[in-house]
């Protein structure tokens, strides 16, 4: 089968690789139809990562379910799902607590927690940049869809990551209606979550980014565009709202955070949070940072390279403020977030810019990575239905 495959910074090629076949009792073969290229991809891509070379990429994945073994119940061949990037045994004492984003089980470093489809440090797992895909426990970890599901596909797939992931940001930050809410970041996550923090009813949300394109995605379900360019969030923020800051705040940037000179500063945007958010506000971090970032001491330093971040603590405890961080537990949200999308309550897919064939792979990769004007979202279709 043939697909998208990591040979080194800023190198994917598509050769084919060995075909996706069942290894448990407990597994599914899904062949992909629709995958994304995720900000997080990004991060393996420049090399800022211990991702081998040779592995396959892609944890945003959609498909038909065409082989289950013989232990799967539940899902049935022919049916389409979407897949949490979170791959999670659901018996674990982490599972059992909903907490599949640091499952125990799948993940086989004892010290650690959390396996995901083709991502560094989080298994051997391959991705579903992809012809098929081995998905493990596909009862547990497959999301089935309804009828509108093949016509749908842009707007399910992002049930995958980003639309969960997004959400999570909101969720940890305590958005409730009426909310003023800052988001740093109007890349596909940051713009998942000011749309959360909308679906959740919040009175105003700003987004704080300075691609133009990002922005004026954001315009598009209500936001209010902060140019980092042109304005200071924290002025904009607090001249809104009598000097006091908004209520609450996500981070959807990461350790590679930039100014628009393309300086990295990975304590940027959580310093712009702490200050722009109130006293006792909340901060929701999905933005990835890592305990090592193999550039990082050429980009930015020695202490950044070993995932030590120089955040303002001491404005952030003065002002009591609460931060929750990390990946998402999809599982979580994933079956609410489909049903608002299959009752037309929510179309997460506005933020698709391009459709491509696994071939083109590489290329959308140059392109997203540079942040090329226009290049917001990028998904492929490994089934040649482009």
């Amino acid at each position: 089968m043939k697909a998208a495959v990591y040979e080194g910074p800023r190198t994917v090629t598509v050769k084919d690789v060995p075909d996706a076949k069942i290894e448990h009792p407990c597994d599914i073969i899904v062949q992909i139809t629709t995958t994304n290229i995720c900000g997080s991809d990004l991060h393996m891509y420049e090399g800022r990562t211990s991702f081998e070379p040779g592995r396959t990429l892609g944890h945003e994945n959609l498909g038909k379910v065409v082989e289950v073994g013989s232990a799967v119940r539940k899902v049935k061949v022919g049916q389409y799902v979407v897949l949490p990037f979170n791959i999670a045994c659901g018996f674990c004492k982490q599972c059992e607590r909903g907490l599949t984003n640091y499952c125990l089980t799948m993940q086989p470093e004892p010290s650690a927690a959390g396996a995901a489809y083709g991502f560094a440090d989080m298994g051997p797992y391959q991705g579903g940049q992809a012809e098929y895909l081995r998905v493990p426990y596909g009862d547990f970890n497959a999301l089935r869809l309804g009828e509108d599901a093949e016509e749908r596909q842009l707007d399910y797939v992002m049930l995958a990551d980003i639309f969960p992931t997004g959400y999570h940001a909101t969720e940890m930050a305590g958005v409730k209606p009426g909310d003023q809410t800052v988001i740093f970041g109007a890349g596909p996550v940051g713009l998942m979550a000011a749309y959360s923090a909308v679906l959740r009813g919040a009175g105003r949300v700003w987004s704080v980014d300075f691609h133009s394109d990002r922005l004026r995605k954001a315009e598009e379900i209500g936001a209010i565009p902060i140019d980092i360019r042109e304005q200071d969030p924290s002025d904009v923020v607090k001249s809104a709202t009598l000097g006091l800051g908004a209520d609450n705040g996500c981070e959807c940037v990461g350790y590679q955070a930039h100014d628009p000179q393309g300086r990295e500063d990975a304590s940027m945007t959580m310093n712009g949070l702490i200050d722009c958010v109130r006293f006792t506000g909340a901060i929701g971090v999905v933005g990835v940072f890592v305990p090592e970032d193999p550039g990082g001491k050429d980009v930015q330093g020695e202490l950044e390279a070993q995932g030590k971040v120089p955040i303002d603590f001491g404005k952030l405890w003065f002002k009591g403020q609460r931060i929750g961080t990390g990946q998402a537990p999809v599982k979580r949200y994933n079956r609410m977030l489909r049903d608002l999308i299959a009752g037309g309550k929510a179309e997460p897919s506005w933020v698709v810019s391009h459709e491509l064939g696994l071939d083109e792979a590489p290329s959308g990769y140059e392109h997203f990575d540079r942040r090329d004007e226009g290049w917001t979202k990028v998904v492929l279709h490994p089934d040649g239905s482009r």
